[in-house]
């Protein structure tokens, strides 16, 4: 039935071994080669990365500070600005103010010269409000 051939089977062997040589050497050696340098790559660039954290965390708090600071000296010059606007307002103001007051006194004085025109014109007028109030009482 089953008839075992010596000389196929030595061949079958030799086949098979000279094919896991084969593949050791062209397939699984190269890529077991790849496969720890990857690794090794991995394990370096994680390294990098925790070295980086540091860095990082450095860069970030001097970020951090640089902007605190912009953001007190940018307050600081607000209120500089805000007093400065202030005072020219006040200034203009007072200005303004003495200017009112000043054309105020020379309103008065002209309402007193005016006050005063109109009195001597009424004092020689009088004579005729006389005469004019004599003849309506007469008529009456």
């Amino acid at each position: 039935m089953l008839d075992i051939n010596p000389i196929l089977l030595l061949a079958t062997f030799v086949v098979f071994v000279s094919l896991i040589a084969v593949l050791n050497s062209w397939l699984y050696n190269p890529l077991f080669s790849f496969m720890n340098k990857r690794d090794e790559d991995i394990k370096r660039d994680l390294n990098k990365v925790g070295s980086n954290d540091a860095e990082i965390a450095e860069l970030n708090a001097k970020a951090e500070s640089i902007v605190m600071n912009a953001k007190l000296e940018a307050a600081a010059l607000r209120e500089k600005v805000i007093a400065d606007a202030k005072e020219l307002a006040e200034s203009k103001l007072e200005a303004k103010r003495a200017e009112l007051a000043q054309e105020y006194l020379e309103f008065e004085k002209s309402l007193a010269s005016s006050k005063e025109a109109l009195k001597n014109d009424l004092m020689k007028e009088i004579p005729v409000f006389k005469e004019a109030v004599k003849a309506k009482f007469s008529q009456i």
